[in-house]
């Protein structure tokens, strides 16, 4: 049972006990969301512990500056048995009420461990629309299902998905991410451009993320040769980094734009420079809720990005961004080319942008709606 506190003679409120379990804490979006919800969840009705599948990563330092408790089960292989059981012993050991994971391993991995238990209750985390997944991998989600209270899916992309795969729509949950919308403190834009040789009257047209196949990120580079002859003085600014970078530096080449763009590499700053940029770019032929494209919004830069689903419940087409087919570079580079030409336009999509995503995407909307979710379940049990 959940521990009893005793906070006033006609209130108590009961700590529930939490496990979050990912594969890794690598420096990507369910992870970033992941320690967000660890480190704000109430700490008076909450008893978390964090645990990592395979290995830690940046999102360490979050988690260990809140004090929040950390195991790292070093799991080797696809099946690793003896991850299986040290997973065993942390909620043998722990006795959690939930045991909430993330993505296909740990997810995989915690409803194997739970079983058909009634404790404990198990919540599926699905970040992605993951037409990925080959076909045992869907099989496998299929036979947990009844071993799953429920799925908490960051879109409704995400949860349509699953609901076609079989998951009981009943029993699934749109949790959007949430972003931090910081004040809006002076920035020295001139020092930061120095930093990557952009002049001072550039115009950077910035994409931030991993560089992977499915962000189709060759589009922008194609885009960005088209956006060359309808304007100039821009540049283009890649934060991120990922197993498509070498060949993307090799087509910059072929294409003779390299010396327009920019290759930033992993930085923990990649926010400050969304705000540097007069346009993002998001070019995903599949998303889960895009973090990136999530805090452009929050920054107020307007986006041009693919018409996905995900990317829909986000941007709303001609009000905070424009929304474009998956692969149409000319329409990439006239939309971003409008914008540009027209500051005042560019303006008020961004400042529309920022305020959708002060009341529609907070980091504190996201961390009520699974504490409510959490308390619901606990109830139930009682």
């Amino acid at each position: 049972m959940p521990t009893c506190l005793q906070q006033t003679p006609r209130k108590i409120l009961f700590v529930i006990r939490l496990v979050l379990l990912i594969p890794t804490l690598d420096r990507s979006g369910a992870e970033k969301q992941f320690v967000l919800l660890a480190t704000q969840l109430p700490r008076d009705e909450f008893d978390i512990h964090a645990v990592a599948l395979t290995r830690g990563g940046p999102y360490e330092v979050p988690l260990r500056e809140s004090g929040i408790p950390l195991t790292i089960l070093g799991k080797r292989w696809k099946c690793d048995p003896f991850a299986l059981r040290r997973l065993k012993r942390v909620l043998d050991r722990d006795k959690p009420d939930i045991l909430h994971t993330w993505l296909f391993t740990a997810n995989a991995y915690g409803r194997l461990v739970a079983g058909k238990a009634l404790r404990p209750q198990v919540i599926v985390s699905e970040r992605c629309v993951d037409t990925w997944k080959s076909g045992w991998q869907l099989r496998l989600d299929r036979r947990q299902i009844k071993r799953t209270r429920c799925l908490v899916a960051n879109s409704q992309g995400v949860a349509d998905f699953y609901s076609q795969q079989g998951f009981p729509a009943e029993r699934i949950v749109v949790i959007p991410n949430g972003v931090k919308v910081a004040d809006e403190e002076p920035i020295d834009r001139a020092a930061v451009l120095r930093e990557y040789e952009i002049p001072p009257e550039g115009r950077v047209i910035g994409y931030v993320g991993r560089l992977a196949r499915q962000k189709r990120v060759s589009d922008l580079f194609y885009s960005f040769h088209l956006l060359r002859q309808l304007t100039d003085s821009v540049f283009l600014l890649i934060v991120g980094d990922g197993p498509q970078r070498g060949q993307l530096e090799e087509l910059a080449q072929q294409m003779r734009i390299d010396h327009l763009v920019r290759f930033t590499g992993q930085r923990d700053d990649a926010t400050q420079l969304i705000r540097q940029m007069n346009v993002f770019w998001l070019a995903s032929d599949f998303e889960g809720m895009s973090n990136s494209l999530m805090e452009a919004m929050a920054a107020g830069v307007p986006a041009v990005a693919s018409k996905i689903g995900p990317n829909s419940e986000l941007v709303i087409d001609g009000e905070t961004g424009f929304l474009v087919d998956v692969g149409d570079h000319v329409a990439f580079a006239q939309f971003t080319d409008r914008l540009l030409a027209d500051p005042k336009l560019a303006g008020r999509l961004g400042s529309a942008a920022r305020e959708r995503a002060l009341k529609e995407f907070s980091i504190k909307t996201m961390v009520n709606a699974h504490a409510d979710l959490y308390r619901e379940i606990v109830a139930a049990q009682h």
